[in-house]
């Protein structure tokens, strides 16, 4: 594997250690896609240091169970702002 794939995954590991941060989140920061993110945590980092692996896809396995609850109160603001806007639309 080639040295800056082995920095990446591991770079890529901390930050989601560090800022508790999603697969998006993560992918948006170092400007790849969600597919390289995930292949680097749980396939290439699990060569290079296991153990940072094995932390890393903790964090993940949290946000992955949280996931549903975080889209629906995306889901309900985005509906809530709506509301507002048609309120202050009839008011005016």
């Amino acid at each position: 594997m080639k040295e800056y794939i082995e920095e990446r995954a591991v770079a890529i590991a901390n930050y989601i250690i560090d800022q508790n941060a999603t697969v998006r989140q993560t992918a948006k920061k170092f400007g790849i896609s969600k597919s390289t993110v995930h292949k680097d945590v749980t396939e290439r980092l699990e060569n290079i240091n296991p153990t940072l692996a094995a932390r890393a896809r903790v964090v993940l396995d949290v946000n992955k169970s949280e996931r549903h609850i975080r889209g629906g109160l995306a889901t309900r603001e985005k509906y809530q702002h709506r509301l507002q806007m048609c309120s202050q639309e009839t008011q005016e």
